[in-house]
């Protein structure tokens, strides 16, 4: 039981101290704001570079996530986590700028399933430093790049929050405003969809 009741009491820390930024930012304390800025930037860019594959887009929506934000702050209740509102500003920035442009995303190898390591043949690709690696390397990013395109945007985007963000469902259902089920059902068909694209 003790082991159970250690992070409940870390995360009512967290939250607590999260809502006192909060309540300081309402009150336009920018410092407050900073603080929450700091601790979800990293996870928010990384979430709108591979929604975007663009640096400079995804920087130039984060800044624009976190404008809205502190503009829409007043607005901010409690009713969700501060991590789920402006994770949900920043889908909608994405979701709009890519039905806008519609650009060629991209997906970086780097994020690719922690799996590939137990696979001998990833492994000898990527661990001889050859011509053939880097050919190989080249082909499997623009297979994926390629693949992650087919994927309508809505399964793009629970791929990038589950399999690179990291999130459960239940904060992906938060931010996508639904529910659990459809956040699964989604991620499954669009693995199945990548799965079916790089089947060769």
């Amino acid at each position: 039981m003790l082991f159970r009741s250690a992070p409940l009491a870390k995360a009512a820390r967290v939250r607590a101290d999260e809502m006192e930024l909060i309540e300081r930012a309402q009150q336009g304390d920018l410092g407050a704001f900073d603080v929450l800025v700091q601790r979800y930037q990293e996870r928010i860019y990384g979430t709108l570079y591979h929604m975007t594959s663009n640096h400079e887009d995804a920087n130039d929506l984060a800044q624009e996530s976190f404008i809205k934000a502190y503009q829409a702050l007043k607005s901010f209740k409690g009713d969700s986590t501060f991590f789920t509102w402006i994770y949900r500003i920043a889908v909608n920035r994405a979701l709009n700028f890519l039905s806008q442009r519609k650009r060629r995303p991209q997906f970086s190898l780097n994020d690719l399933d922690s799996g590939i390591d137990t696979d001998p043949e990833m492994m000898a690709l990527i661990s001889e430093d050859t011509p053939r690696r880097e050919l190989g390397l080249n082909e499997l990013q623009e297979k994926l790049n390629e693949a992650m395109q087919k994927l309508s945007e809505v399964h793009r985007l629970v791929v990038t929050l589950h399999d690179i963000q990291g999130l459960s469902h239940e904060e992906i259902s938060r931010i996508m405003e639904t529910n659990t089920g459809t956040v699964r059902s989604r991620l499954f068909y669009a693995r199945q969809q990548l799965q079916g694209y790089l089947s060769d």
